[in-house]
């Protein structure tokens, strides 16, 4: 692991301060800039570590933000450890839940691979439709909205996911 700290003073004059910990080995850092690995000098290769970060785009922080509003949990605070234990852990089920579907639907369903947590809760899980059960509880048939867009999209993307289990998918009107 290493660890860079970083300071630097903007133009305005503030001291600025930042520590970058990285699992990737400087020769590692140089390479993926496309730099000569004879570079493997202190000064270098920090610049080096500094400029890979900054080049990353901040997709981590988007992602888990467009998550964290997609699913609702961006305030939701607990008075006792158990309970905010609790929170967390059914909001990681939750996203995991989703991010499942997602893969699943979008296998079928190409129109969806672009889509976010957000946008997959707030459109295609609001789809409207119904599951008909059978006796032993298994799932028999699926409705879905024929009216709908999305709910054509999941029509196919559920009729094969669900082709195992030998329950039918339709669209009607619901």
């Amino acid at each position: 692991m290493r660890r860079l700290a970083l300071r630097w003073r903007k133009r305005n004059g503030q001291k600025y301060y930042a520590l970058l910990i990285s699992s990737l080995e400087p020769a590692e850092v140089l390479k993926l800039l496309g730099r000569p690995a004879e570079e493997v000098r202190d000064e270098p290769v920090m610049l080096a570590y500094a400029q890979l970060y900054d080049a990353r785009g901040g997709g981590v922080e988007i992602d888990i933000k467009e998550s964290k509003q997609g699913l609702g949990v961006t305030k939701r605070r607990k008075k006792s450890y158990a309970g905010q234990q609790m929170v967390m852990l059914l909001g990681a089920l939750a996203h995991s839940v989703v991010v499942w579907a997602k893969r699943w639907l979008s296998e079928d369903a190409p129109k969806l691979r672009r889509y976010g947590v957000q946008r997959i809760v707030r459109d295609v899980l609001t789809v409207s439709g119904f599951v008909e059960l059978g006796k032993s509880g298994a799932i028999k048939r699926v409705v879905l909205d024929g009216a709908s867009a999305l709910g054509r999209a999941c029509a196919k993307a559920l009729r094969l996911l669900l082709e195992a289990e030998h329950a039918r998918v339709t669209l009607g009107e619901t």
